[in-house]
């Protein structure tokens, strides 16, 4: 099933991207990572600089999969009110999560300031409001407590809304020192660094199996290009198609609408370009480029099935725009891309990293959901420091099999 159609903007901004060599031989290494995507990118990045051979296999081109549909909204707020993942997790798992999402935005920075390749990564701040009177009181609960797990983050009433922006809204969390990134420049510039590092790239290299050898320990993946690759670890960070290796229970689809303006001359009463978002399901998100256009996306559907989120499609880009619109009815803008795509989430509000027996000394990076690309850098730091270190503590976390409070 084909996960995306539309046109992309992303690409428009590093037309001269580096293109890699496809496999042409056998080859063995300590770690195979599948999937050329952000996660496969974070994870060779973590890898790279220990005395590990790491190779990275993509069906396509670098960064061409849902990676190009990536939003890249940087928050460790998420669809699932920390309020209530502390009820699925308990307390002190959820406190732990929290620091681990903060810190994950703060190592994006950090890598991303580096770089040849500009990551276009800016800090900017959420408001994060309630789309009725109804949800007032559960917005209140999350904010005391992200305050009191050391948030920055402020509790917004109308007239302070109304006093910064064109539109009125009961109430908000403003959360200050999120980000926006670009995802296609910035999984370029991991590969890239990557690379640098020895680190060995091969596109249009896709998988067609893969199997155990129990006499040497290790997987052996095949190529549809008739070739081999012996690996004592594989981490299979394909995004969505990883659910065609290993359909994970936890993971659920819908589908999901974006548009991408034109550039917009003056955005002056767009408080602090702020990322805007809702409590309402499906929510509506907002955030700004590096060349002022607008992107809008959510309404999202309950079907995934690729014909129904097709015909869907035209009708939704009417309706972000007219969304749009309401927000903010001077900024006039034209939609000069739009897609429809598969969006992925884990059930219980966690991302997921699948280690099954049938797939000895492999991971399955199930970084789903609204926060993917801080959820990915959460993931491959702990699968890169348990295949670098020999332990985790923090993975256990993550694991497809993690226990639930009421399982406990």
């Amino acid at each position: 099933m084909k996960r995306q159609t539309g046109t992309y903007y992303w690409p428009t901004t590093f037309p001269d991207a580096p293109a890699y060599p496809s496999l042409e031989t056998d080859l063995s290494c300590d770690v195979l990572i599948v999937g050329g995507g952000s996660s496969g990118a974070q994870c060779a990045y973590h890898l790279a600089d220990h005395d590990l051979d790491v190779v990275v296999i993509e069906k396509s081109r670098i960064a061409s999969g849902s990676t190009v549909t990536n939003t890249a909204i940087l928050q460790y707020s998420g669809e699932k009110m920390f309020t209530s993942l502390v009820n699925t997790f308990g307390e002190d798992y959820i406190a732990r999560h929290l620091k681990l999402l903060k810190e994950a935005i703060d190592e994006i920075e950090a890598t991303s300031s580096h770089t040849n390749i500009d990551c276009e990564f800016t800090r900017r701040d959420t408001l994060y409001s309630a789309s009725c009177p109804e949800d007032v009181y559960k917005l209140r609960k999350e904010y005391d407590y992200l305050k009191q797990h050391g948030c920055e983050v402020d509790f917004l009433k109308r007239d302070e809304i109304e006093a910064k922006y064109p539109f009125s809204r009961e109430a908000a969390i403003y959360s200050y020192n999120d980000g926006e990134i670009n995802p296609f420049t910035y999984t370029h510039a991991l590969f890239e660094e990557s690379v640098a590092q020895g680190v060995r790239v091969f596109e249009h290299t896709e998988m067609n199996g893969q199997h155990f050898d129990r006499e040497t320990g290790n997987m052996i993946v095949t190529t549809k290009n008739g070739y081999t690759i012996e690996a004592r670890h594989v981490i299979f960070a394909a995004g969505y198609e990883g659910m065609d290796i290993k359909k994970e229970k936890k993971a659920s689809f819908a589908s999901t609408f974006t548009v991408t303006t034109n550039p917009v001359e003056d955005l002056s009463e767009w408080y602090n370009r702020t990322i805007l978002w809702d409590t309402a399901r499906p929510y509506l998100y907002v955030r700004t480029t590096k060349d002022n256009r607008i992107i809008i996306g959510g309404l999202d559907e309950n079907t995934d099935e690729e014909g129904d989120r097709n015909s869907k499609l035209t009708h939704k880009k009417r309706q972000l725009i007219k969304e749009f619109n309401q927000l903010f009815p001077d900024i006039k803008v034209e939609p000069e891309f739009y897609l429809a795509s598969s969006y992925g989430g884990i059930v219980d509000g966690v991302p997921a990293v699948g280690k099954y027996e049938e797939f000895p000394g492999c991971y399955f990076v199930f970084a789903f959901g609204d926060n993917g690309m801080v959820y990915g850098q959460v993931l491959a730091k702990l699968i890169a420091e348990e295949i670098t270190h020999g332990k985790s503590q923090d993975l256990a976390m993550y694991l497809q099999d993690r226990p639930l409070l009421e399982n406990v």
